[in-house]
């Protein structure tokens, strides 16, 4: 974790996170001091009992938290943002009041554990000033001698671990320790993505499943004797959650929070796992609970743990911020209004080839362009995603040279088209599976009428595939299905030489090709190509493909869209003479395959759309030999291995509007 988050979360988080800690705290100590320390029938032996059940159900754990919002799918949300927030202030505030607690318990009786209270507060502060002292300058000298795309030494990874296991054993505890040490170690790489590269699988993937399965097994719900001190135990354990639960929904419904999100982040404050397990093994341990009141404990964190994963799943939808009251796309949209493009980028390849395509847009001042480029980075070392608003102009402006490059190609982009065309870069730091959601809200939020994706495929210079991103195809995937704009996959070949190329028989004229079939995705991808014939150096021809029957029945009010959209370009044709239209007439799939195969060789770039009728002569069969769905029948056509040309193609799906 990186504790500078604190001081940047917003008042919202504060106020929430806060209250989460001291109203469940002083509830616990209210009724602790005012009922149970005075109850003459509960036994002395339950007292040190009852104060840790208290404690510990008080305790908000970052790190429960942070799984919990990536077993739902909801990290990147906004909801998810905000718990990320606000458990982190709760995590830090709650462990230095039951640090500081239980200080004040040990001196809380004689005159000789005051002295000892006191001493171990001195030496609390001092360990800390001692670790944060000498851990962050080691970390930060260690990082400095790590060449920049290189992992950390291993010897280094094993003196940070002989470093956990000493802060074990001076005073701070397994729970302390650790965390404080790790708060003063710099967050993602090359040290953090290093210690979570050799340190995850054995502590996520083996020792906390141990700790589970050990609790586990130790539970017993047969043998209960004393089933009154049971029976508060419960009540007690219901109590602080209803508390802690009414502390986190009030607040956030203060701060405006939607009823239904509050809700939901109730819950997701309210969770239990291994921290609280742990603290409850400790407690077994040193026989501060008998068996009984273990068993109740960790039957009450798996109750909490598998309700919280319930209701919040049925309260908190993502992809419905994502459904589209109004059309976001390219057709509906003025033709001389600002277009608006969302790119994104995984490596500096993905720059370059959008770069071309928004140069083939020409933007002038009659049709200017807006464009927003994210560049995707894998989170690692981090427990929480970031999402970064770049601003031109600052020197390393996100500390890494790669994206430096992406900025330059931007700039450039930018000055070349100076007054018709603005450019705005974010880097999003996140999981791949949670990409997608980062993707969605910034072309919500910046209004854009389509988003550019990557294929998850790349060639190099001879052809060959040199990348097949499975991550990269799942986050297209799932863009294609919660986007609230239209979507274009581009197909990058650029790289692949001509071998007219090479006798320098290069034409100056970029050729594009719009392939119409018919359907909303094909009138989508027209609508984008009829912006870019303002560019004397480009030749739009769209090649409308009929089927030789004639008593083919067609959708009418389709029908009648798409005759409206050929009927326009065929005026423009009539004016401009980079603007030609053509018509092929075909019997089925086989002969549509062998005339785009002949389209290759002849143009710079082919936009397709993606989805059409099932039942469409002009591709029937192809749909049966569909490698990848997500392109549809034609772009997967264009996205064979066995075509060696440098074409790009764009495949494009226009928005789909959900019902809310």
């Amino acid at each position: 974790m990186d504790p500078k988050l604190v001081l940047r979360c917003g008042s919202k988080a504060w106020a929430i996170g806060l209250l989460a800690v001291v109203i469940p705290m002083s509830s616990a100590a209210s009724l602790y001091f005012g009922f149970f320390s005075k109850d003459e029938n509960l036994h002395r032996y339950r007292q040190s009992a009852t104060q840790s059940i208290f404690m510990t159900q008080g305790l908000i754990a970052f790190p429960v938290i942070a799984s919990l919002l990536v077993d739902l799918k909801i990290m990147n949300s906004e909801l998810g943002r905000l718990a990320l927030a606000t458990a982190l202030i709760s995590d830090l505030c709650s462990n230095v009041g039951l640090s500081i607690f239980s200080i004040i318990r040990i001196g809380f009786y004689t005159a000789i554990t005051t002295i000892i209270s006191i001493q171990s507060f001195v030496f609390l502060i001092v360990i800390v000033l001692i670790i944060v002292f000498t851990m962050r300058p080691l970390s930060l000298w260690i990082i400095k001698n790590t060449p920049e795309g290189r992992p950390v030494d291993s010897v280094y990874i094993i003196w940070i671990a002989m470093a956990v296991i000493v802060v074990d054993n001076v005073g701070l505890g397994f729970q302390y320790g650790p965390l404080v040490l790790g708060l003063t170690i710099p967050d993602g790489p090359p040290l953090g993505s290093t210690l979570v590269d050799k340190l995850e699988t054995l502590v996520s993937g083996l020792l906390a499943p141990l700790l589970v399965t050990y609790c586990g097994i130790k539970v017993n719900m047969i043998d209960l004797y004393d089933l009154m001190f049971l029976n508060w135990v419960w009540v007690m354990v219901f109590f602080c959650l209803t508390i802690k639960y009414a502390s986190v929904f009030l607040p956030a419904l203060a701060c405006k929070v939607p009823p239904k999100d509050a809700a939901a982040l109730s819950f997701i404050m309210s969770t239990q796992g291994v921290i609280q397990m742990s603290f409850h093994f400790t407690n077994k341990f040193t026989q501060t609970y008998d068996r009984e009141t273990f068993s109740m404990l960790i039957a009450s964190v798996f109750l909490i743990a598998s309700l919280s994963h319930l209701c919040v799943g049925s309260l908190y939808d993502q992809t419905r911020i994502y459904a589209g009251y109004q059309k976001r796309d390219i057709q509906h949209a003025s033709r001389n209004s600002e277009l608006r493009l969302l790119s994104c980028a995984h490596r500096f390849d993905d720059v370059v080839a959008v770069r071309k395509l928004l140069d083939v847009s020409f933007p002038c001042k009659e049709s200017p362009l807006s464009v927003y480029v994210l560049h995707l980075v894998e989170l690692a070392g981090r427990a929480s995603p970031v999402l970064i608003d770049h601003q031109f102009g600052q020197k390393n402006i996100s500390g890494i040279s790669r994206s430096q490059k992406i900025v330059e190609v931007l700039l450039s982009f930018e000055n070349q088209y100076l007054g018709s065309a603005s450019t705005h870069f974010f880097t999003s730091m996140s999981l791949p599976r949670f990409m997608h959601h980062d993707v969605c809200s910034l072309a919500l939020d910046k209004l854009a009428s389509m988003i550019i994706l990557p294929f998850h495929r790349k060639w190099n210079h001879q052809g060959k595939i040199i990348l097949d991103s499975s991550k990269l195809r799942t986050m297209n995937n799932n863009v294609l299905e919660m986007a609230p704009c239209s979507v274009g996959i581009l197909i990058d070949r650029q790289k692949i030489r001509r071998l007219e190329n090479e006798s320098g028989h290069e034409s100056s004229v970029y050729k594009v090709a719009v392939v119409f079939m018919g359907g909303s995705d094909d009138r989508e991808a027209l609508a984008y190509a009829r912006r870019m014939p303002r560019s004397p150096e480009l030749q739009l021809i769209v090649v409308r493909f009929v089927s030789l029957d004639v008593d083919v029945r067609e959708n009418q009010w389709d029908a009648v869209l798409d005759a409206e959209m050929l009927k326009e370009i065929r005026l423009l044709g009539q004016h401009q003479d980079n603007i030609l239209y053509r018509e092929e007439r075909v019997k089925d799939g086989a002969q549509t395959t062998f005339i785009i195969h002949a389209m290759v060789e002849a143009f710079d770039l082919i936009m397709v759309g993606r989805r059409h009728r099932e039942d469409l002569p002009q591709l029937l069969g192809l749909n049966e030999w569909n490698d990848f769905p997500e392109l549809g029948p034609v772009g997967d056509i264009l996205a064979a291995a066995d075509i060696n040309s440098p074409v790009s193609v764009l495949v494009v799906q226009q928005q789909i509007v959900k019902n809310k």
